[in-house]
C-alpha cells in the first residue's frame, strides 16, 4: 500500500538549527494571527482565519533542529462537511542535514487524497512550506497571511 499522507519538502542552503527556529516560528511563515505557543512540548496554539478555518494545535514532540511534531485537537473548516478530518491527525516537521545544507520535509499525517479538504489544503501547505517557510528561513521573511488563495477561493466556491 502507498503512503497517501500529504508530503512535501525543500532543501535550503542554511543548517539545521536555522531551519528548526523557523519551523517554531509559525507566526512567521503560517499567520501572524497564531494565539499561544509554537516552541515547546505541551504548548498549545490556534490557528483561526475567521469563518473560514480554526485549529487547536498541540506541540507533542520537539527535538530541537531534528523534529517537530503537532497533534491537531480540533478543528473547524467552514467549507466542508466532516468537520473531523483534521482531528487526531499529526503535523510533522523532519529535519536533516544534507550535503547541501538542510532538508525539512512536512507530513500531514492523516491528510489523504479521499479527505473532503483535500484540493484545497494540500495545495496550502504547499504554499505555506515551499514558499513561506522556505522564505523565513532563507531571507528571515515569510509569507504569513490568513487565507491563503486556494483555501479563500474553495470557501468562496462552497458558500455560492
Amino acid at each position: 500500500m502507498t503512503d497517501q499522507n500529504f508530503t512535501t519538502s525543500i532543501t535550503v542552503d542554511r543548517t539545521p538549527a536555522e531551519v528548526f527556529a523557523a519551523v517554531i516560528d509559525a507566526r512567521g511563515w503560517w499567520s501572524p494571527g497564531i494565539q499561544g505557543g509554537t516552541e515547546r512540548v505541551g504548548d498549545r496554539f490556534v490557528f483561526e482565519a475567521p469563518g473560514v478555518h480554526r485549529s487547536e494545535i498541540e506541540l507533542t514532540e520537539v527535538v530541537p533542529n531534528q523534529r517537530v511534531v503537532w497533534l491537531v485537537k480540533d478543528n473547524h473548516m467552514s467549507y466542508i462537511q466532516d468537520q473531523t478530518e483534521w482531528v487526531n491527525t499529526e503535523i510533522r516537521f523532519d529535519i536533516a542535514a544534507t550535503d547541501g545544507g538542510t532538508e525539512l520535509r512536512f507530513t500531514h499525517v492523516g491528510l489523504v487524497p479521499d479527505y473532503e479538504c483535500y484540493e484545497a489544503c494540500s495545495p496550502a501547505w504547499t504554499f505555506y512550506i515551499t514558499e513561506s517557510l522556505r522564505d523565513l528561513v532563507t531571507t528571515g521573511v515569510g509569507q504569513p497571511s490568513e487565507f491563503p488563495g486556494q483555501i479563500e477561493a474553495v470557501a468562496r466556491a462552497a458558500q455560492a
